[in-house]
C-alpha cells in the first residue's frame, strides 16, 4: 500500500459520517489558513449527503468562514435542474443551512443539468470552462483550480464520479469533464471529472459504507495491482494523499 494511502474504519455509516463531517471542517479550516479560502469537491450517495448533514448539524459549523470556500462536484446525474436526482439538490441539506453563515452563492459551482444544455458533451465542456476560469482567477497554472479536498463514494462494482469499470468514461483521456452515456447505473446520462481532474486534488477521500461496498473495496485496496479502467476505485491518488474513510461493514475485506 502507498505510503500516501490511508484507510481509516468507523464502526457503522452515522459513526463515518460524523468523522468524515469532523474532518471536512478541519481540512477546510487549515486552507483557509494556509492560503485564504478552501475548494472542495462534494460528492452525493448516501453517506456522501450524510456527511453534509453532519457538517450542518456541527457546533463546529460557526468556526468557518463559509464566504470563503468554493464548492464543486466530482460528478452530476444529466437531468433537470430541479430533480431530487442531482447530487447539487442532495447538497442543500448542507448548503440551505449555510446560506445563514454567509455562504457565497456565486462560490458553488453545480455542473449544468439537462434544461439548461442539450447534451451532457455541452454540460461538460461548460463546466471544464467554468474550472478554467475559476484557476485563471486562482492565478493557479494549468486548467483547474485548487482542490483541497475531493470527496467521492464509490458503488459495489467499484466505480467513482461516473467512471465505471469497462466503460469509455474511465478510459477517457485529454479532458478534465466529459459527458456519460449509456450508464451502467440509472439516469443513463451523467457529467463527470475524470482522473486527469481527480488526481490533481490535494487530498482524495473515498468515503465508504455497507457491506455491498466490501468486495470492491477489498480488490481496490488489495496488494495485487489491477487496471483503473476495470477497478476505478483503484485508480484516483489524492497529490498529498488519499483517504478511505469506511464504516466496518465496507472494510470487511480490506
Amino acid at each position: 500500500m502507498s505510503a500516501k494511502r490511508h484507510v481509516v474504519i468507523h464502526p457503522d455509516l452515522p459513526a463515518t459520517a460524523a468523522a468524515v463531517a469532523a474532518r471536512l471542517v478541519t481540512a477546510i479550516l487549515d486552507a483557509q489558513a494556509a492560503r485564504g479560502e478552501a475548494s472542495i469537491v462534494l460528492t452525493g450517495g448516501t453517506l456522501g449527503i450524510a456527511s453534509l448533514k453532519a457538517v450542518a448539524d456541527s457546533p463546529a459549523l460557526g468556526s468557518v468562514d463559509w464566504s470563503r470556500v468554493n464548492f464543486y462536484w466530482g460528478d452530476e446525474r444529466f437531468v433537470e435542474s430541479g430533480s431530487p436526482d442531482r447530487n447539487a439538490v442532495q447538497a442543500e441539506v448542507l448548503l440551505g443551512v449555510l446560506d445563514a453563515h454567509g455562504l457565497d452563492r456565486g462560490r458553488v459551482h453545480a455542473m449544468g443539468a439537462a434544461d439548461d444544455f442539450r447534451t451532457p458533451e455541452e454540460a461538460a465542456a461548460a463546466y471544464a470552462h467554468l474550472l478554467e476560469r475559476e484557476a485563471s482567477d486562482e492565478g493557479t497554472a494549468g486548467s483547474l483550480p485548487v482542490f483541497d479536498v475531493l470527496m467521492l463514494g464509490m458503488g459495489p462494482d467499484s466505480h467513482v464520479a461516473s467512471l465505471f469499470p469497462d466503460h469509455a468514461g474511465a478510459a477517457a483521456g485529454g479532458a478534465t469533464v466529459i459527458g456519460v452515456h449509456d450508464s451502467p447505473k440509472p439516469p443513463p446520462l451523467r457529467v463527470s471529472l475524470t482522473f486527469e481532474a481527480i488526481n490533481t486534488a490535494r487530498a482524495v477521500w473515498l468515503v465508504v459504507a455497507g457491506a455491498d461496498k466490501a468486495p470492491a473495496a477489498g480488490v481496490a485496496l488489495g496488494q495485487e495491482p489491477v487496471a483503473r479502467e476495470r477497478v476505478p476505485a483503484s485508480g484516483v491518488s489524492g497529490t498529498q494523499g488519499t483517504w478511505w474513510l469506511m464504516d466496518a461493514a465496507a472494510a470487511a475485506l480490506v
